[in-house]
């Protein structure tokens, strides 16, 4: 019973990251504030799910392999994620694209030689 509502919290937990994120999608002015939105949406939104799925596959399924697998899931989302949106960013901004507020230091000006 405890378990269950300890799930049931990471879970809404997460639904609030998510609904967090999606306003700030909306909301952001340019793409860079865009992406930077949409990346804590999918790192720190899954993250309750992850820690939830573990915490129901060991205790409740007694299923160790299946926690694992979900651990090994959610690694990768917080490896991948913010190292794609990196990579995105650096795409963009190369491709032209410029934030709406004028930086004070552009660190990716100077990377490429701009």
């Amino acid at each position: 019973m405890i378990l269950q509502i300890v799930c049931d919290v990471l879970f809404l937990i997460s639904v609030v990251f998510a609904l967090a994120g999606t306003l700030g999608i909306i909301k952001m002015p340019d793409t860079f504030s865009r992406m930077q939105a949409s990346t804590c949406v999918s790192t720190l939104g899954v993250l309750g799910v992850i820690i939830g799925g573990i915490l129901y596959a060991a205790i409740v399924m007694h299923s160790a392999s299946t926690a694992i697998k979900i651990g090994v899931i959610g690694l990768m989302i917080l490896v991948t994620n913010p190292i794609g949106s990196h990579v995105l960013a650096r795409g963009a901004y190369k491709s032209g694209i410029r934030p709406e507020k004028p930086m004070e230091t552009d660190d990716l000006g100077r990377d490429f030689d701009e």
